[in-house]
């Protein structure tokens, strides 16, 4: 049997049991399966990796049996394998097996637990399915997959009511996005004749130069199919526009948000617009829309993480920023390094969901940073862990030497800058902005979180959280409204705790990842000559990279000059003077609530959509429904049978000489009009 079926297979197998046995299987019983399964499918999964590193493995498909055959629409469900699934096999399953094993502790006290940990495996195996598609309803299947279990995952407390509107909104916002990832889907097999990926990528080149014709007019064939399938990858992987889902995401359980947002939901966009390289390759004016895009959301997320306190809405628009990155990597042509960031992302994103995790748990579910302080004397493994997913975030690094983040997003920088397209030159100014502004809101963040005087001390707000939201994530997040952090001080007063083990375990071994993942594997992902290690599955533009390696002086240095520019503002606006971020609130008082008001999406969102919905459907309400169906319908041809009826009624009087004079009037009328005619 290939590894490959054990791998994908495992997980469906362990949510089944435990979906089926419920409670009657038990808590521990569903743990130990689901947890067990991923850990083997880890396992397998980066003994199917390291040979592709070594040169040693080539792709297969491995079909598992006939699906459809109907015509000419015929395909199999089958498992492909090359070096980019290979990749997504060790994101997908190293992540969710710690997730996995975190979750022991983070979800202790929830009584539903077999209920959590089926739908996480059954997610985990979604994904799987997505990143082995071998076609294009394949990839279709598990990317509806995905959907489906982030909506049961996101709105899991089923009686917190922010989940289950977060959960539909989820849902509602990528069907928007779906809708464009299907016409993609109809408009290749309409024009390839197959859904075949590996045979849709050969017949791309003899598609130069034809038209198609879309909404009443002709356009070019490529760019009108590439458009309609990012259009999906941009409700997958939340970019502008189709955003607005991915914070709200975090109103799930935590180990939920570091599953979707590290390596399952929101990377299934950019591994497919990576998967189908050559497809987009084939447009110029899609390649220059996903970079505008990419790097409009790169900038844009930056900018409101920069305002929020909810810890893990912070490291959410950093998720929604880190995309960006990867996009328009992929709009000026370096898959490569898109691709060597959602793999160094997947680890260090990780690791700080899970380490926010690991604060709310000390704090009762508390998220509001303004709570916090001090706590890297109570919590300190979670504190250094942080302090290692930080460094990697922020791309701390010089002279070829430095943490995750420095290789693969200072690559997409560079790469951006090297393209020579004025498009890659304003993506590579957004780059620069937004990692100025990471440093800053992610410095932020643990300087509010770990240092400082204690906000928690004697706070009134803890003390509810702790006896209203122990152990069920009814937390409190702020949003911005009521107390602004006014937490009493003093040495009284509820006192945080590390985490247990169980939780701590995960944290170290991704630190590991966040440390040296990147300096571990740039050499096959971004180095010169590193084309033969992708074996064909994604474009890979030798040029690009030797001119990428070509950047110099200022522009070469400018991510790292920025990231330093970004810590010191952090550390003088929360450490050497607290008073100053109130003062330049206070300067900028309408533009900061702009933005911490994340641009005013939702709002905007509202008026058009929903109440334009709303409105549509009122006027169809009292216009054609009342105005018109009622009105000649219940209210009209209804009313004069019901009349009609009642007059009818007093005809019938039940005697028989009645009956004969009317008869008889009848007969009459009937004789004279005959002779009168």
């Amino acid at each position: 049997m290939h590894p490959i079926l054990i791998i994908v297979f495992l997980p469906l197998l362990a949510a089944i049991i435990t979906g089926l046995g419920n409670k009657d299987l038990g808590g521990m019983a569903a743990k130990v399966i689901t947890t067990v399964g991923l850990f083997i499918s880890a396992a397998l999964s980066w003994s199917v990796f390291i040979p592709y590193l070594t040169g040693s493995a080539e792709p297969t498909v491995v079909p598992v049996l006939h699906w459809v055959a109907s015509g000419s629409f015929v395909f199999d469900w089958a498992l492909r394998v090359d070096t980019l699934t290979a990749v997504m096999l060790v994101v997908v399953t190293s992540v969710s097996s710690l997730v996995h094993l975190y979750s022991w502790g983070y979800m202790d006290d929830e009584p539903d637990k077999p209920r959590f940990f089926a739908y996480l495996s059954l997610f985990t195996f979604m994904m799987l399915m997505l990143v082995t598609a071998d076609n294009l309803v394949q990839m279709f299947f598990g990317w509806e997959g995905v959907g489906l279990a982030s909506y049961l995952l996101i709105g899991f407390y089923l009686r917190k009511p922010s989940a289950g509107a977060a959960a539909i909104k989820a849902f509602v916002v990528n069907r928007v996005g779906d809708l464009g990832f299907m016409l993609g889907i109809f408009g290749t097999y309409i024009v390839f004749g197959t859904v075949s990926i590996p045979e849709i990528l050969d017949a791309v080149p003899g598609m130069a130069g034809s038209t198609i014709g879309f909404l009443g007019m002709r356009a070019d064939t490529m760019t009108v199919i590439t458009l309609l399938l990012f259009v999906g990858a941009m409700g997958k992987s939340a970019q502008l526009g189709l955003h607005t889902w991915l914070p709200d995401a975090m109103e799930g359980p935590t180990p939920v948000s570091a599953l979707i947002h590290a390596a399952t939901m929101v990377t299934a966009g950019v591994f497919m617009c990576c998967r189908l390289s050559p497809m987009f390759e084939a447009s110029a004016t899609t390649m220059t829309v996903i970079t505008f895009i990419g790097a409009a959301t790169c900038f844009f997320a930056a900018t409101v993480g920069c305002t929020q306190w909810d810890i893990k809405r912070v490291i959410a628009y950093s998720t929604c920023s880190q995309l960006g990155y990867m996009f328009f990597a992929i709009g000026v042509g370096a898959f490569g390094s898109a691709m060597f960031h959602l793999f160094t992302h997947a680890f260090f994103k990780a690791l700080l969901f899970l380490c926010a995790g690991s604060v709310i748990h000390a704090m009762h579910h508390e998220q509001n940073m303004r709570f916090y302080g001090d706590l890297r004397k109570k919590i300190p493994v979670t504190f250094w862990a942080m302090t290692m997913g930080t460094l990697a975030i922020t791309g701390v690094g010089l002279f070829g030497v430095g943490f995750a983040g420095y290789y693969s997003k200072d690559s997409i920088i560079e790469a951006a800058f090297a393209s020579g397209t004025s498009m890659g030159l304003f993506a590579y100014w957004m780059g620069i902005a937004a990692a100025l502004m990471t440093s800053f809101y992610s410095w932020r963040l643990v300087f509010l979180t770990f240092f400082g005087k204690p906000r928690w001390a004697g706070s009134e707000h803890i003390q509810h959280a702790v006896h209203d939201a122990h152990g069920h994530g009814h937390g409190h997040d702020d949003h911005g409204k009521g107390n602004h952090g006014h937490a009493l001080e003093g040495t009284g007063g509820y006192h945080p705790h590390e985490s247990p083990l169980v939780m701590l375990l995960p944290l170290i071994i991704l630190s590991v990842g966040a440390v040296v993942a990147g300096f571990a594997f740039q050499h096959w992902f971004v180095s010169e000559g590193t084309g033969e290690f992708w074996q064909g599955g994604l474009v890979f533009h030798e040029h690009l990279i030797h001119s990428l390696h070509e950047v110099s002086g200022i522009y070469k240095y400018m991510p790292f000059i920025v990231m330093l520019i970004g810590l010191v503002i952090a550390w003088y606006g929360y450490i050497k003077n607290t008073s100053f971020p109130a003062k330049v609130v206070e300067q900028i008082g309408p533009v900061y609530t702009f933005v911490y008001r994340k641009w005013m999406f939702d709002e905007l969102y509202n008026l058009v959509f929903i109440k334009g919905a709303f409105a549509f459907g009122k006027l169809f309400w009292k216009v054609l429904d009342i105005g018109i169906i009622d009105r000649f319908g219940p209210d009209g041809a209804a009313w004069v049978v019901s009349k009609g009826s009642t007059y009818a009624q007093k005809v019938q009087s039940g005697y028989l000489y009645s009956y004969a004079l009317v008869m008889l009037l009848g007969l009459v009328g009937a004789i004279s009009w005959v002779i009168a005619g």
